[in-house]
């Protein structure tokens, strides 16, 4: 069973706000640049020939779209490469203005290109994006979509259950917890800090594992069945230490998503997973239940 939860809190807190989602997808508003942090300016980029027509089934927008879709996955487009300007994409396309401006808007909303003001059109970076509908390690997400999964264990001990969050595992206070703190990268880049707490009952050998060669979720699903999943999403402004360790700025956007987990009526992990909003995205997809409906004989 998976229990998802999406919180929203009324007060605003300075470093902690609870967001409504009303869509099992959550992407992070761009935030805008400061002024010293704005991307590179690139010469511009060589426009290979297009084959738009009008004759083919495609709407013209959707070609241009796939034309410079083609420009980036082939690699001729890094990320951070400025993209041509509109007139020049016009005159390059042979299309209208119309056409080519909703193709690079649908591409910026669907986080493909990102716009600086005043500088020009991007190609974005890739960003990681996890499920919120099953669990699955940090480390297979990033090989999966392309990228190079590494990691720093910044601790791993044995501590006293905190009362809340002895209530949170169902364990009386000051219980003896095991405590992982580890930062994980794609392409050397920090995209997830993850703060584990897990029950010596159900994984008594969990601090004897190698967490450089198997991330914990992968040694949990593969020692303790999960019969019931909790995940609670948030955002936040990240606290120092939190900074330090994912090497962000104090106004980042963080995504933040808490789980909990269950092997029958024990709970065995209770995490914090954050996440820079830049750097990466949560979402879902999945088939509803529909109503009986009645068939004619």
């Amino acid at each position: 069973m998976l229990r998802i939860l999406i919180r929203r809190c009324c007060a605003v807190q300075p470093l902690c706000r609870r967001i409504a989602i009303t869509r099992l997808s959550i992407e992070k508003t761009k935030k805008k640049r400061p002024a010293g942090n704005r991307p590179t300016v690139t010469p511009s980029v060589e426009l290979p020939p297009a084959n738009l027509s009008r004759k083919r089934p495609t709407a013209l927008y959707q070609q241009v779209k796939e034309y410079i879709l083609a420009q980036i996955q082939s690699g001729k487009w890094p990320p951070e490469t400025r993209v041509p300007s509109e007139n020049r994409l016009i005159q390059a396309l042979g299309a209208s203005k119309m056409t080519v401006n909703r193709a690079l808007r649908e591409l910026t909303a669907e986080g493909v290109l990102h716009r600086s003001q005043g500088v020009g059109t991007f190609v974005a970076a890739r960003r990681p994006a996890a499920t919120l509908l099953e669990i699955k390690p940090i480390a297979e997400e990033i090989t999966q979509q392309g990228g190079r999964h590494s990691c720093r264990v910044h601790l791993t001990a044995r501590e006293p259950a905190a009362p809340d969050l002895a209530m949170a595992m169902a364990l009386p206070p000051g219980a003896e917890v095991f405590h992982a703190l580890i930062v994980h990268a794609d392409n050397r880049r920090p995209i997830q800090l993850e703060d584990r707490y897990v029950n010596p009952a159900v994984a008594p050998a969990f601090l004897e594992q190698d967490f450089q060669g198997i991330t914990p979720s992968r040694y949990l699903l593969d020692t303790v069945p999960v019969s019931e999943v909790e995940h609670v999403v948030e955002a936040i402004l990240p606290d120092e230490q939190t900074q330090e360790l994912l090497a962000i700025e104090p106004g980042e956007p963080c995504i933040v998503l808490y789980r909990r987990t269950w092997t029958d009526n024990l709970v065995v992990t209770r995490c914090r997973f954050i996440h820079p909003g830049s750097r990466y995205r949560i979402g879902g997809r999945f088939q509803p239940t529909l109503p009986h409906q009645a068939t004619e004989a």
